[in-house]
């Protein structure tokens, strides 16, 4: 699955969820996706901004984890997947992957 996308998934399932109300950062390496749930929705672009939290995982273990094929908190606890910032924020994240 390209970046590209990852991102068309990840722009409409954001932007039909409750909008998060902090700001979250997926860092893929070289591509980024920044999602502004500051406002009445979320509203998602590829900027490289400071966020409230920033998950940083390899494509594929995201495209796993959004599939099924990789539970979240193991890819966590295994370290594929790293945190900075708002851990509440990140728990959040199931109600963008669905």
């Amino acid at each position: 699955m390209a970046f590209e996308t990852i991102l068309a998934n990840l722009t409409t399932s954001a932007t039909k969820a409750e909008a998060l109300g902090k700001t979250l950062k997926f860092d893929f390496g070289e591509n980024k996706i920044f999602i502004d749930g500051t406002g009445a929705g979320n509203l998602i672009s590829t900027e490289d901004k400071e966020a409230d939290c920033t998950i940083s995982v390899a494509q594929e273990d995201f495209i796993g984890m959004t599939n099924g094929s990789i539970n979240p908190m193991t890819a966590f606890m295994s370290g594929k997947i790293k945190v900075k910032g708002d851990m509440g924020l990140a728990m959040k994240l199931q109600t963008l992957l669905k």
